[in-house]
């Protein structure tokens, strides 16, 4: 904590919590276990970003390959989802953490959705840290989507093709009010981004971690800082 400067942290962290079933399956647990207690991670490094004052923290919680995942894997992780909401509106509240949801929402129960506009409701007057999570999202749909408007705007000439630029797709995205993130970090010793945020990574610094996303502490958070402030971001510039 004390390499930390507190003048140069990322606006927006964005986090692949990966390794809850393989963090289950090394200690003989069932994978339900293992996204419960990602569920600690996850409250842990919230609060965190909180009191250090990062104002976005973007989590992959759902994508859609996830949902082709075994049936019963699937209920446990809506049950999981569904109880965490219901829990974790007075700790955001508590925090000033106001909580937002993008992803293809409609691919989720009515019952969770409701849930869902609850807890971002009841957290909307909150003005630190904004919680986001990726819930059934997919990247490369998202911009499918994106496109999709926009040839509808085309067609019904409200747009004209040679005014489309970086900053009308970015408008049209799932993610339109929320910055690119600064800093991306995923666990569980992959290296790849999963289909998580391919528009908005452009210039994203990436940090991976060996740890499971259960074992994933504020020591590993304050490391991938460190080695965040450590880096010279040049957007494709050159420094003189």
């Amino acid at each position: 904590m004390k390499k930390i400067d507190k003048e140069k942290l990322p606006k927006h962290i964005a986090v692949i919590m990966d390794g809850n079933g393989r963090w289950a399956k090394q200690k003989g647990f069932p994978r339900s276990i293992g996204h419960k207690h990602g569920v600690k991670s996850v409250q842990l490094i919230s609060e965190l970003c909180s009191k250090l004052g990062i104002e976005y923290l973007t989590l992959y919680t759902l994508s859609l390959e996830n949902l082709n995942r075994p049936k019963l894997e699937l209920i446990s992780l809506m049950s999981l989802l569904s109880s965490t909401i219901k829990k974790e509106v007075k700790t955001m509240k508590d925090n000033n953490i106001q909580l937002n949801v993008f992803g293809f929402r409609d691919k989720l129960s009515k019952k969770i959705n409701n849930e869902l506009n609850s807890a971002i409701l009841e957290t909307s007057n909150n003005n630190g840290l904004k919680l986001n999570l990726a819930l059934a999202y997919g990247s490369r749909k998202e911009l499918i989507n994106a496109f999709q408007v926009l040839a509808d705007q085309i067609k019904d000439e409200n747009l004209n093709i040679n005014d489309i630029d970086e900053e009308t797709i970015s408008k049209c995205l799932l993610t339109k009010n929320i910055p690119d993130p600064d800093l991306l970090i995923r666990t569980g010793g992959e290296n790849r981004l999963s289909n998580f945020l391919l528009w908005q990574s452009a210039y994203t610094e990436f940090y991976f971690s060996d740890k499971y996303w259960p074992d994933f502490n504020k020591e590993d958070l304050y490391e991938a800082l460190h080695d965040f402030q450590k880096r010279e971001r040049r957007f494709g510039r050159i420094n003189t």
